[in-house]
């Protein structure tokens, strides 16, 4: 694999998510990662399940075998003077520092980015950001993702808000951090500036920016979005529709084109010049009557002659799926998605693969 990270060293100073999943990422495009653990409890996520057994019985986390991937551990205890000078010294021979602590954790530990060599490159990871009225509060992804709006648009109308399946902040924010990284590095060391900087990267502000069109439609029509389900207040047919086999199939035919050729598929082609269907706006319109006719004609198919019937007409189509079906699917093993990473205490585990790729790797 290429490794352009390669000579970039990382401090890992996070714990659970955001902060690890950063360094990680640039560890697997080639950066050394040195991950600092609290004495004798080490991170969190060591005791996050679900567990294997090792040889002896003894249960190992899986959360960590993926998560803490990629990088070499040592213990140092921050909140000792002598750890401060040790992580201090550390730090010297660093390029990066990816941290999650609250706000001023640091500041009171004497190791925050003011104390360090300006040549570092400190990735700041919090709930709410380095500043402002509730910088202090403490908090995790659940909470990042409500005040953000976004479990506000997720789950069905008439039900509650439901949070998504995922910690979505913390990978997000993860993500959104380290292409800062490389932002910074590239500044220090390609313009030659020797100066690494400070990013400040909220878990509330990373799903804040994904949130499409939600906050100028508030801000220019007064308008506040809500939650649809799997479907679309202003487009159709969109949703998961269930099969014969009691399998969930997703199709997606909102533009005229693709209803005609999924009109087709379902032996239909009246349902595209019907004044109810005939046209996106008029599908809008009339969403739940075009929604309920696709999910009548797969109600009497199975999963596989749906997307069959559906992938023949270029209608875009997809099963759901669950692990075992990702971990079988054909797709999945040519792409190489999935890779064997020998886990020290336990061994080989499948787990996902390092992504992006890099040309044709």
């Amino acid at each position: 694999m290429r490794q352009p990270l390669a000579g970039i060293r990382v401090l890992d100073l996070g714990t659970r998510i955001a902060a690890p999943f950063c360094a990680g990422i640039l560890g697997e495009q080639g950066a050394e990662v040195i991950k600092i653990e609290d004495p004798g409890r080490g991170d969190p996520t060591r005791i996050n399940g679900p567990f294997a057994t090792d040889d002896e019985g003894n249960h190992h986390s899986l959360y960590w075998s993926v998560e803490g991937r990629g990088r070499q551990s040592v213990t140092i205890n921050l909140r000792d003077p002598q750890g401060q000078d040790l992580f201090r010294r550390l730090a010297s021979v660093c390029d990066v520092v990816c941290e999650n602590f609250r706000p001023g954790t640091l500041e009171r530990w004497n190791i925050d980015p003011s104390r360090l060599d300006p040549r570092l490159v400190t990735a700041r990871i919090s709930l709410y950001g380095q500043d402002g009225p509730k910088s202090l509060h403490n908090g995790f992804d659940h909470n990042a993702v409500a005040f953000a709006g976004l479990t506000h648009l997720t789950g069905h109308a008439d039900q509650s808000p439901a949070r998504p399946g995922l910690p979505v902040s913390d990978y997000l924010t993860a993500v959104f951090a380290a292409q800062a990284v490389t932002s910074l590095l590239y500044e220090r060391d390609a313009k030659g500036t020797g100066t690494g900087g400070v990013i400040d990267a909220y878990l509330y502000g990373s799903v804040l920016r994904i949130m499409e069109w939600t906050i100028a439609a508030y801000d220019r029509l007064g308008s506040v979005r809500q939650r649809t389900g799997n479907r679309s207040d202003r487009a159709a047919p969109l949703d998961n529709y269930r099969s014969r086999d009691g399998r969930y199939v997703c199709i997606v035919a909102v533009r005229q084109p693709v209803f005609e050729r999924l009109c087709e598929a379902m032996g239909r082609p009246d349902l595209s010049t019907d004044e109810r269907f005939g046209s996106s706006g008029a599908r809008g319109r009339n969403r739940d009557e075009v929604n309920q006719t696709v999910a009548d004609w797969t109600a009497g198919l199975d999963a596989a002659t749906i997307e069959a019937r559906c992938l023949s007409h270029g209608v875009p189509v997809g099963i759901v799926h669950d692990v075992a079906d990702v971990a079988a699917d054909d797709h999945v093993r040519a792409r190489g998605d999935l890779c064997s990473v020998d886990d020290p205490v336990i061994g080989p585990v499948r787990q996902q693969a390092p992504f992006p790729r890099f040309g044709t790797e």
